[in-house]
């Protein structure tokens, strides 16, 4: 089994939520948050600082480890992705426009699920409300959840 390590960061700034539109490869025209591969020699939070800056054009200047995730996914069954799920407010720069992402805010009741992945609809919430959480989705040919087991870690 192949585990593949990334990172996930979702800015959030009281009842706003800046998300990134996909814009090339992997979840293309998507709605997400901003992350991606952690290189060589990389640890888990260097690559979240790297991959924010790279694909919103700002530096966290605190980031908050609130989940863990593994992906499956029925046509790939030799590998497993790893996302370690992180949640900032304060930043600094404007987010820009990168060549893999679009980055918009959005209220957190106007958050696009429906653009998302399946998934988010179901972590994103307790991401939000600052619960910390771990969890594991297989998703079908069509990238739909198939299987779920999401574990709300606040009392644990």
């Amino acid at each position: 089994m192949s585990k593949i390590p990334l990172t996930l960061t979702i800015i959030q700034q009281n009842d706003r939520v800046l998300l990134g539109m996909k814009k090339r490869g992997f979840g293309v025209g998507r709605w997400n948050g901003f992350g991606g591969k952690v290189g060589e020699g990389e640890t888990i939070e260097t690559a979240a600082w790297r991959e924010l800056s790279e694909e919103a054009g700002i530096r966290a200047l605190a980031l908050k480890k609130l989940g863990i995730l593994e992906f499956s996914f029925v046509d790939k069954p030799g590998e497993k992705l790893i996302v370690h799920v992180f949640k900032t407010s304060d930043y600094s720069g404007e987010p820009s426009e990168s060549e893999e992402m679009r980055p918009q805010w959005f209220t957190v009741n106007e958050i696009p699920y429906e653009e998302m992945w399946s998934s988010d609809v179901h972590w994103l919430p307790l991401l939000l409300a600052d619960k910390p959480f771990k969890g594991s989705f297989l998703f079908d040919q069509n990238e739909a959840v198939m299987e779920k087991e999401l574990i709300d870690l606040t009392n644990n």
